[in-house]
């Protein structure tokens, strides 16, 4: 790395425990390279069908938008909760999407031409990692820059 300069850093956050050690990471990082840093997270997008609709009773589901706006709202708060303990940094920007994980990620990555991407890693294994995937593997598979992933091992 001592050859590499990062300048715009950005790093995927959400409310697990390997956000935090992700964020000790990249306020280091910050530190050492005086970096502007991004702080991305992504609400998915809101599931009707989690709203109590019963379809053997014919009951159509609903979509609550204060639902996703009450989301919206606490991870605005969430991120500028982070962002205010980058010292050191040249600049802090702030991304709250709505969407696809992976996609708003690199998305952001791309838009806001990060050098380095930094995220936290779940850890999970078998049954479970096949079923919901790692968005950490698909962002290293399809980003344009470095990706940095923090190990899950949480505990």
């Amino acid at each position: 790395m001592s050859n590499h300069r990062f300048n715009r850093i950005l790093l995927a956050v959400d409310d697990t425990e390997c956000t935090l050690k992700a964020i000790e990471y990249a306020k280091d990082l910050v530190r050492e390279f005086q970096s502007s840093v991004a702080l991305v997270t992504v609400v998915p997008p809101t599931s009707p069908a989690a709203y109590g609709a019963d379809p053997l009773l014919g009951q159509q589901p609903i979509i609550v938008p204060e639902v996703s706006e009450i989301q919206q709202d606490a991870a605005q708060r969430f991120l500028e909760s982070i962002g205010n303990s980058f010292e050191g940094a040249q600049e802090v920007f702030l991304f709250n999407k709505i969407g696809n994980v992976r996609d708003e990620i690199l998305n952001t990555a791309s838009e806001w031409t990060a050098d380095l991407i930094i995220m936290g890693s779940n850890g999970k294994t078998g049954f479970e990692h096949f079923i919901s995937g790692s968005v950490s593997e698909s962002v290293i598979r399809k980003a344009s820059c470095p990706v940095l992933v923090i190990p899950g091992k949480c505990d």
